[in-house]
Protein backbone atom coordinates (compact mmCIF):
# COMPACT_ATOMS: atom_id res chain seq x y z
CA UNK A 1 0.00 0.00 0.00
CA UNK A 2 1.63 3.33 -1.13
CA UNK A 3 0.99 6.47 1.36
CA UNK A 4 -2.26 7.93 -0.52
CA UNK A 5 -3.76 4.01 0.40
CA UNK A 6 -3.15 4.84 3.80
CA UNK A 7 -4.63 8.26 3.74
CA UNK A 8 -8.03 7.16 1.31
CA UNK A 9 -8.62 4.13 4.26
CA UNK A 10 -7.47 6.47 7.43
CA UNK A 11 -9.88 9.48 6.25
CA UNK A 12 -13.00 6.86 6.80
CA UNK A 13 -12.33 6.61 10.24
CA UNK A 14 -13.61 9.22 13.05
CA UNK A 15 -11.60 7.77 16.21
CA UNK A 16 -8.14 6.90 18.29
CA UNK A 17 -9.63 3.85 18.46
CA UNK A 18 -10.99 3.07 15.01
CA UNK A 19 -6.85 4.16 13.80
CA UNK A 20 -5.60 1.65 16.27
CA UNK A 21 -7.62 -1.08 15.04
CA UNK A 22 -6.13 0.05 11.68
CA UNK A 23 -2.67 0.28 12.69
CA UNK A 24 -2.56 -3.06 14.27
CA UNK A 25 -3.71 -4.69 11.83
CA UNK A 26 -1.44 -2.99 8.87
CA UNK A 27 1.82 -3.37 11.42
CA UNK A 28 1.08 -6.99 11.50
CA UNK A 29 0.34 -7.50 7.28
CA UNK A 30 3.25 -5.92 7.14
CA UNK A 31 4.86 -8.26 9.44
CA UNK A 32 6.85 -5.34 10.88
CA UNK A 33 9.63 -6.32 13.87
CA UNK A 34 9.35 -4.76 16.79
CA UNK A 35 12.09 -4.06 19.12
CA UNK A 36 12.41 -0.26 19.90
CA UNK A 37 10.55 -0.31 23.14
CA UNK A 38 7.85 -2.32 21.98
CA UNK A 39 7.83 -5.74 21.41
CA UNK A 40 4.40 -6.13 19.48
CA UNK A 41 2.31 -4.17 17.12
CA UNK A 42 -0.44 -3.06 19.75
CA UNK A 43 1.90 -1.60 22.03
CA UNK A 44 3.95 0.36 18.90
CA UNK A 45 0.74 1.60 17.56
CA UNK A 46 -0.45 3.01 20.51
CA UNK A 47 2.81 4.95 21.06
CA UNK A 48 2.94 5.93 17.56
CA UNK A 49 -0.37 7.42 17.47
CA UNK A 50 -0.42 9.04 21.08
CA UNK A 51 2.93 10.42 20.49
CA UNK A 52 2.29 11.76 17.30
CA UNK A 53 -0.80 13.56 18.38
CA UNK A 54 1.20 14.54 22.04
CA UNK A 55 -0.85 12.69 24.17
CA UNK A 56 0.37 10.84 26.97
CA UNK A 57 1.55 7.78 25.86
CA UNK A 58 0.46 5.81 29.17
CA UNK A 59 -3.62 5.68 28.86
CA UNK A 60 -4.68 5.19 25.68
CA UNK A 61 -8.40 4.17 26.93
CA UNK A 62 -8.94 7.95 27.79
CA UNK A 63 -8.90 8.73 24.54
CA UNK A 64 -9.96 6.14 22.79
CA UNK A 65 -13.22 7.44 21.50
CA UNK A 66 -11.86 10.94 20.82
CA UNK A 67 -12.75 12.02 17.10
CA UNK A 68 -9.71 13.17 15.24
CA UNK A 69 -9.24 15.71 12.94
CA UNK A 70 -8.54 15.77 9.16
CA UNK A 71 -4.92 17.11 10.16
CA UNK A 72 -4.47 14.59 12.19
CA UNK A 73 -5.94 11.38 9.91
CA UNK A 74 -3.51 12.72 7.58
CA UNK A 75 -0.30 12.85 9.84
CA UNK A 76 -1.37 9.25 11.19
CA UNK A 77 -1.79 7.92 7.66
CA UNK A 78 2.06 9.46 6.76
CA UNK A 79 3.93 8.19 10.06
CA UNK A 80 1.82 4.59 9.56
CA UNK A 81 2.92 4.38 5.92
CA UNK A 82 6.62 5.71 6.81
CA UNK A 83 6.73 2.87 9.87
CA UNK A 84 5.57 0.22 6.93
CA UNK A 85 7.34 1.39 3.53
CA UNK A 86 10.56 2.34 5.18
CA UNK A 87 10.75 0.30 8.45
CA UNK A 88 11.77 3.63 10.55
CA UNK A 89 11.30 3.13 14.11
CA UNK A 90 8.19 4.87 15.90
CA UNK A 91 11.27 6.76 18.14
CA UNK A 92 12.82 7.77 15.01
CA UNK A 93 9.62 8.70 13.41
CA UNK A 94 8.16 10.63 16.25
CA UNK A 95 11.34 11.73 17.56
CA UNK A 96 11.12 10.76 21.04
CA UNK A 97 10.75 7.50 23.26
CA UNK A 98 11.02 6.77 27.01
CA UNK A 99 13.00 4.88 29.06
CA UNK A 100 11.93 3.62 32.61
CA UNK A 101 8.75 6.55 32.05
CA UNK A 102 10.88 9.00 30.88
CA UNK A 103 11.13 10.70 27.71
CA UNK A 104 13.92 11.32 25.71
CA UNK A 105 14.94 12.78 22.38
CA UNK A 106 15.74 9.74 19.62
CA UNK A 107 16.75 9.99 16.36
CA UNK A 108 19.57 8.47 13.89
CA UNK A 109 22.22 10.05 15.83
CA UNK A 110 22.18 7.65 18.45
CA UNK A 111 20.26 4.21 18.79
CA UNK A 112 17.09 4.06 20.47
CA UNK A 113 17.26 4.31 24.27
CA UNK A 114 16.40 0.24 25.26
CA UNK A 115 18.33 -1.04 28.27
CA UNK A 116 17.64 -3.34 31.35
CA UNK A 117 20.05 -1.21 33.18
CA UNK A 118 17.37 1.67 33.61
CA UNK A 119 14.96 -0.84 35.57
CA UNK A 120 17.86 -1.75 37.63
CA UNK A 121 18.79 1.33 38.97
CA UNK A 122 15.50 2.29 40.57
CA UNK A 123 15.14 -1.50 41.73
CA UNK A 124 15.70 -2.59 45.21
CA UNK A 125 19.32 -3.78 44.15
CA UNK A 126 20.42 0.12 43.70
CA UNK A 127 17.30 2.71 45.03
CA UNK A 128 18.45 1.86 48.82
CA UNK A 129 14.79 0.70 49.73
CA UNK A 130 16.16 -2.80 50.56
CA UNK A 131 19.96 -3.59 52.57
CA UNK A 132 21.73 -6.85 52.80
CA UNK A 133 20.84 -8.12 48.98
CA UNK A 134 21.24 -4.30 47.84
CA UNK A 135 24.70 -4.02 45.35
CA UNK A 136 24.13 -0.35 46.22
CA UNK A 137 22.86 0.47 49.72
CA UNK A 138 22.67 3.54 49.96
CA UNK A 139 22.18 6.14 46.15
CA UNK A 140 23.29 9.31 48.11
CA UNK A 141 26.86 8.04 48.78
CA UNK A 142 27.62 7.61 45.46
CA UNK A 143 29.94 10.27 44.09
CA UNK A 144 30.72 9.82 41.13
CA UNK A 145 29.23 7.42 37.89
CA UNK A 146 30.86 6.96 34.38
CA UNK A 147 28.37 6.17 31.58
CA UNK A 148 30.49 4.27 28.93
CA UNK A 149 28.86 4.52 25.08
CA UNK A 150 26.23 7.03 26.31
CA UNK A 151 24.24 7.14 23.13
CA UNK A 152 21.93 9.91 23.51
CA UNK A 153 22.17 9.77 27.03
CA UNK A 154 19.38 8.19 28.56
CA UNK A 155 21.33 6.41 31.23
CA UNK A 156 23.53 9.29 32.06
CA UNK A 157 20.37 11.06 32.92
CA UNK A 158 18.64 8.34 34.69
CA UNK A 159 21.89 7.40 36.86
CA UNK A 160 21.90 11.43 38.15
CA UNK A 161 18.31 10.44 39.14
CA UNK A 162 19.22 7.88 40.64
CA UNK A 163 21.80 9.15 42.56
CA UNK A 164 21.22 12.62 43.44
CA UNK A 165 24.49 13.36 44.70
CA UNK A 166 26.40 12.03 41.81
CA UNK A 167 28.64 13.84 38.81
CA UNK A 168 27.93 11.81 35.71
CA UNK A 169 30.38 11.64 33.20
CA UNK A 170 29.26 10.50 29.79
CA UNK A 171 31.53 8.82 27.03
CA UNK A 172 30.74 8.03 23.36
CA UNK A 173 32.64 8.15 20.15
CA UNK A 174 30.44 9.15 18.19
CA UNK A 175 30.16 13.27 18.40
CA UNK A 176 26.54 12.80 16.72
CA UNK A 177 24.96 10.79 19.65
CA UNK A 178 27.16 13.38 21.95
CA UNK A 179 25.20 16.24 19.85
CA UNK A 180 21.95 14.25 20.56
CA UNK A 181 23.30 13.64 24.07
CA UNK A 182 23.76 17.41 24.62
CA UNK A 183 20.27 18.21 24.06
CA UNK A 184 18.68 15.40 26.45
CA UNK A 185 21.04 16.62 29.37
CA UNK A 186 19.74 20.17 28.47
CA UNK A 187 15.70 19.52 28.38
CA UNK A 188 16.62 17.94 31.79
CA UNK A 189 18.43 20.92 32.65
CA UNK A 190 21.38 19.07 33.34
CA UNK A 191 24.21 20.49 32.51
CA UNK A 192 25.79 20.95 35.94
CA UNK A 193 26.11 17.53 37.00
CA UNK A 194 26.33 15.36 33.84
CA UNK A 195 29.49 16.12 31.82
CA UNK A 196 29.87 14.78 28.19
CA UNK A 197 33.64 13.54 26.47
CA UNK A 198 34.04 12.27 23.38
CA UNK A 199 37.02 9.52 23.17
CA UNK A 200 37.08 5.43 23.17
CA UNK A 201 36.05 4.20 25.73
CA UNK A 202 38.24 5.49 29.16
CA UNK A 203 40.87 7.64 26.98
CA UNK A 204 39.10 10.56 27.82
CA UNK A 205 39.11 10.09 31.56
CA UNK A 206 42.49 9.10 32.06
CA UNK A 207 43.57 8.84 35.61
CA UNK A 208 39.98 9.89 37.38
CA UNK A 209 38.17 6.92 39.53
CA UNK A 210 34.49 5.96 39.93
CA UNK A 211 32.12 4.67 42.47
CA UNK A 212 30.45 3.40 39.57
CA UNK A 213 30.73 2.19 35.63
CA UNK A 214 27.72 1.60 33.81
CA UNK A 215 27.00 0.67 30.20
CA UNK A 216 25.43 -0.55 27.49
CA UNK A 217 28.32 -1.25 24.81
CA UNK A 218 27.79 -2.70 21.51
CA UNK A 219 27.69 -6.58 21.71
CA UNK A 220 25.84 -7.71 18.79
CA UNK A 221 27.62 -10.35 16.84
CA UNK A 222 28.79 -10.69 13.17
CA UNK A 223 26.10 -13.26 12.56
CA UNK A 224 23.42 -11.51 14.00
CA UNK A 225 24.71 -8.22 12.18
CA UNK A 226 24.29 -9.73 9.32
CA UNK A 227 20.60 -10.79 9.41
CA UNK A 228 19.55 -7.93 11.46
CA UNK A 229 16.04 -6.62 10.41
CA UNK A 230 15.78 -3.96 8.92
CA UNK A 231 14.28 -1.81 11.34
CA UNK A 232 17.93 -2.08 13.20
CA UNK A 233 19.73 -0.80 10.15
CA UNK A 234 18.40 3.32 10.31
CA UNK A 235 20.86 2.74 13.71
CA UNK A 236 24.30 3.52 13.75
CA UNK A 237 26.74 0.64 12.98
CA UNK A 238 28.76 1.29 15.85
CA UNK A 239 26.38 1.48 18.24
CA UNK A 240 25.60 -2.21 17.73
CA UNK A 241 28.74 -3.86 16.62
CA UNK A 242 30.38 -6.08 18.82
CA UNK A 243 33.05 -8.11 16.89
CA UNK A 244 32.75 -11.92 15.61
CA UNK A 245 31.26 -12.74 19.34
CA UNK A 246 29.74 -9.62 19.78
CA UNK A 247 32.43 -9.35 22.85
CA UNK A 248 35.12 -7.54 21.66
CA UNK A 249 34.13 -4.18 23.59
CA UNK A 250 33.32 -5.91 26.76
CA UNK A 251 36.45 -7.33 26.41
CA UNK A 252 38.30 -3.73 27.02
CA UNK A 253 35.84 -2.65 29.06
CA UNK A 254 36.53 -5.41 31.61
CA UNK A 255 40.64 -5.20 31.02
CA UNK A 256 39.82 -1.26 31.86
CA UNK A 257 37.61 -0.53 33.95
CA UNK A 258 39.76 -1.78 37.59
CA UNK A 259 41.70 1.45 37.14
CA UNK A 260 38.87 3.38 37.28
CA UNK A 261 37.16 2.21 39.61
CA UNK A 262 37.48 3.25 43.57
CA UNK A 263 37.12 0.92 46.23
CA UNK A 264 33.99 -0.40 47.15
CA UNK A 265 32.49 0.56 43.21
CA UNK A 266 30.86 -1.52 40.71
CA UNK A 267 30.62 -2.59 37.00
CA UNK A 268 27.45 -2.31 36.09
CA UNK A 269 27.79 -3.94 32.20
CA UNK A 270 24.76 -5.14 29.46
CA UNK A 271 26.29 -8.00 27.53
CA UNK A 272 22.19 -9.48 26.12
CA UNK A 273 21.81 -13.24 25.74
CA UNK A 274 25.08 -14.76 25.23
CA UNK A 275 26.45 -14.59 29.20
CA UNK A 276 28.06 -18.57 28.55
CA UNK A 277 30.74 -16.81 26.46
CA UNK A 278 31.83 -14.60 29.15
CA UNK A 279 31.44 -17.38 32.26
CA UNK A 280 33.67 -19.71 30.06
CA UNK A 281 36.35 -16.69 29.20
CA UNK A 282 36.38 -15.50 32.77
CA UNK A 283 36.02 -18.24 35.12
CA UNK A 284 37.91 -16.50 37.82
CA UNK A 285 35.47 -13.32 37.70
CA UNK A 286 32.29 -13.59 40.08
CA UNK A 287 29.83 -12.32 37.49
CA UNK A 288 26.37 -11.37 39.34
CA UNK A 289 24.31 -12.26 36.64
CA UNK A 290 20.93 -9.30 37.07
CA UNK A 291 17.28 -10.18 36.69
CA UNK A 292 14.83 -7.61 35.50
CA UNK A 293 10.65 -7.91 34.65
CA UNK A 294 11.83 -8.12 31.27
CA UNK A 295 15.11 -9.93 30.84
CA UNK A 296 17.03 -12.99 33.03
CA UNK A 297 20.75 -13.07 33.12
CA UNK A 298 21.48 -10.17 30.27
CA UNK A 299 23.98 -7.67 32.80
CA UNK A 300 26.34 -8.34 34.94
CA UNK A 301 27.64 -6.62 38.23
CA UNK A 302 31.28 -6.86 39.42
CA UNK A 303 32.77 -5.37 42.49
CA UNK A 304 36.25 -3.23 42.35
CA UNK A 305 37.61 -5.85 44.41
CA UNK A 306 36.09 -9.03 41.76
CA UNK A 307 37.82 -6.94 38.98
CA UNK A 308 41.26 -6.34 41.02
CA UNK A 309 41.48 -10.41 41.83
Amino acid sequence: MTLLDHRAEISELSTLRDVLRYAVSAFRGARLHHGHGATNALDEAAFLILESLNLPVDDFNAFADARLTVREKKLLAERIAMRIEKRVPAAYITGHTYLHGFSFRSDPRAIVPRSFIADLLFSPLFDGSETGEALVEDPASVMRVMDLCTGGGSLAILAAHAFPNAEISAVDLSAEALSLAAENVADYGMQDRITLHRGDLFSPLKGRRFDLILTNPPYVDQATMDLLPEEFRHEPVMSLAGGDDGFDIVRRILKDAPRHLESGGGLLCEVGLDRDVLDAEYPHLPFTWLDTEDSAGEVFWLRTEDLKG
